[in-house]
């Protein structure tokens, strides 16, 4: 917070005015987001030899994988569009998503002697990890112009929802990561279920392949992973075209999405005033 914010503010913490004050605290200690985020891309990234070039090499890996094996190798449909554009167009949400959750799931801990010796919103915290995943995504988009202009692809209007898309996983992220983030305080069991949840979760999720190969009897079900509907949401805009979205799918995931949300902001402020003491 700048010096004229503090000079203007003055905190009193007294019984009952920090519950009241919460949400007007989260913006005036909107500083910090920045703050916190910028030190995390720096730590991140310290001392190695190629620096943020490393957000661009492991998706861009994992798509060429991805390609091989579900193009070449099991001879699944593109759609139309080159089968990279295909797998990274649900890269690029996936890897927002799962950044996010091992991010905001170590988040609290890894400033224990922060929340333990300072005051400020608790939500910062998890929220500012997310926004470190999402200059991930922004810099792995390069990768999706990139393959664009190699394969002489443009895209349509619908490219414009683009935006949409990114602010639903954007809630998806915030949703679980808080739900893990608070769970991860109380139960340190979940820094070793994380990984398995990232891991599970690629497997299930249709980024290597498109949701309309699951049959169609199947498709309802499989939208109960809020990410199916994400992941569509990204193909739909940015490869136009024969690509479509499975509505029933769609509103199935989304309101899932926002269920976590409203949910994981719920048990973080619910579980928010025991951190202190047991982190």
């Amino acid at each position: 917070m700048s010096s004229q914010d503090a000079s203007n503010h003055e905190l009193v913490i007294e019984a009952g005015r920090a519950e009241k004050q919460y949400w007007k605290d989260l913006w005036r200690y909107r500083e910090l987001f920045y703050f916190l985020a910028w030190r995390d891309i720096l730590v991140r990234y310290k001392q190695t030899a190629i620096g943020m070039a490393w957000a661009l090499i492991r998706p861009f890996l994992t798509m060429v994988v991805f390609t091989v094996v579900f193009r070449n190798i099991a001879k699944l449909p593109s759609e139309g569009v080159p089968y990279p554009i295909l797998v990274f167009a649900a890269l690029l949400p996936w890897q927002f998503f799962s950044t996010a959750l091992a991010e905001c799931s170590n988040s609290l801990i890894s400033n224990a002697n922060l929340i333990s010796k300072v005051y400020f919103p608790r939500l910062i915290v998890p929220i500012s990890a997310v926004i470190v995943s999402f200059v991930d995504f922004m810099v792995s988009g390069m990768i999706l112009l990139g393959l664009m202009a190699w394969y002489n692809f443009v895209p349509s209007w619908r490219i414009l929802t683009l935006p949409l898309f990114i602010g639903i996983a954007f809630a998806a992220s915030i949703g679980v990561g808080l739900w893990l983030a608070a769970l991860n305080v109380e139960y340190r069991d979940f820094r070793y279920i994380v990984p398995f949840i990232v891991q599970f979760g690629l497997y299930i999720s249709p980024v290597g392949f498109s949701s309309n190969r699951v049959p169609e009897q199947w498709r309802l079900l499989y939208s109960l992973n809020p990410m199916v509907g994400v992941i569509d949401g990204f193909r739909w805009a940015i490869l136009g075209g024969t690509s479509k979205i499975y509505m029933p799918g769609f509103i199935l995931s989304v309101g899932l999405v926002f269920l976590l949300l409203i949910s994981g902001i719920w048990y973080f402020r619910k579980m928010e005033r025991t951190f202190a003491d047991v982190i």
